[in-house]
């Protein structure tokens, strides 16, 4: 009888330990993700393509980060994090009403296009413009769309 309670013990012992070890497995699955750092994170694919339909289709693309510090694969990404800083990441701030300089009035649609999250909020923001003219001539001096 003292080795049956004795081997109802160890089952009884060996249980607890499995149901534990599947509730911290269980509890651990179920945590939301944490953040790998100190800082919201601020990565993006800004895109630039014409239109002739419904859909774009991409001729350019590129990757920005902005924090913990600039990066990606845009050309400039000190200079383009720097000037979405200055707009608080609002990308209709990065055009202008009235933009500056002559352009024709062919229509050949050009999209930009620019997705992802923007300290900690998602972004999706596109604009058209009349021909490639137009939107420099809108994008002024900025380098975000400058690839």
């Amino acid at each position: 009888m003292r080795g049956k309670l004795c081997r109802i013990g160890v089952i009884a012992t060996l249980s607890t330990l499995v149901l534990a070890g599947t509730a911290v497995t269980g509890v651990a699955q179920a945590l939301p993700a944490q953040p790998s750092g100190l800082y919201a994170p601020s990565a993006l694919v800004l895109s630039v393509g014409e239109s002739g339909t419904a859909t774009a289709a991409v001729q350019r693309a590129v990757t920005l980060s902005c924090a913990p510090r600039p990066s990606g694969t845009h050309p400039s990404p000190a200079t383009a994090c720097a000037e979405l800083h200055s707009v608080q990441g609002e990308f209709t701030r990065l055009t202008t009403p009235m933009p500056q300089g002559a352009c024709t009035r062919q229509w050949d649609p050009v999209v930009v296009d620019a997705t992802g999250v923007w300290q900690g909020r998602h972004v999706s923001w596109s604009a058209t413009f009349g021909n490639a003219c137009e939107m420099r001539a809108s994008l002024a001096d900025g380098q975000v769309f400058a690839f």
